[in-house]
């Protein structure tokens, strides 16, 4: 059973957009992409410590041990993970997910009241995808634990223009709109992950994403 939470009204996804992204976080085929992309695309470094890093992954790891990597997913978008759908956090944990929930979305923006948290083994990987509207609205914010990771955006009307996201460890991201939806994008693979020709050494990586809740 989803649990919804109270909401009053629906704002503008682009609340939390202050700047487009510099060069050192973002890599695209042309300036017509990166001028697509900007608007709807953010990455806060070191937006969690590494005290609270810890926390998050002490609380979280009871709950994976139980489960088993698995090696496709419903859509075969995911290979090499584990995923958990989570309502109740700790005090400190609580005060973590609040303070994305309020840097992504505006006050009054529907959210889903489940976090989704997906834990990507060393080897796993995100195939390119559209996501499904039927799950999620159109603003997702994660953040990114144990491994930095590259996400690729490629056009959906045009393979050919494409954009490289560097998401550090400890980072928050968010997209909405035009990212999420004319794009695809995908977590590339350890032996592909690299950033302007820099590698990108992929670790396991947990993802701990807030969704905004699907229109219908």
């Amino acid at each position: 059973m989803r649990l919804w939470p109270v909401v009053f009204s629906r704002v503008s996804a682009r609340y939390h957009y202050a700047a487009p992204l510099p060069a050192s976080q973002i890599s695209s085929s042309s300036p017509a992409v990166l001028s697509q992309l900007s608007p709807d695309l953010t990455v806060q470094p070191d937006f969690i410590t590494a005290e609270e890093e810890a926390a998050l992954c002490r609380e979280l790891e009871p709950v994976f041990r139980k489960k088993r990597y698995e090696s496709g997913h419903w859509d075969d978008a995911i290979h090499g993970f584990r995923e958990v759908e989570r309502l109740h956090w700790s005090p400190d944990s609580s005060a973590v997910i609040q303070r994305v929930r309020e840097k992504a979305f505006p006050p009054g923006e529907n959210q889903l009241s489940l976090v989704h948290v997906l834990d990507l083994q060393k080897d796993g990987y995100i195939k390119p995808h559209v996501d499904s509207v039927k799950f999620c609205g159109s603003t997702i914010a994660g953040i990114c634990l144990l491994s930095s990771s590259v996400m690729r955006l490629v056009s959906v009307d045009d393979p050919g223009e494409r954009a490289d996201l560097l998401l550090p460890r400890r980072c928050l991201y968010i997209m909405s709109g035009v990212a999420r939806y004319k794009f695809t994008h995908e977590i590339l693979r350890n032996e592909e992950s690299s950033f302007n020709g820099v590698p990108v050494p992929r670790e396991r990586r947990i993802s701990v994403i807030c969704r905004s809740l699907p229109l219908s």
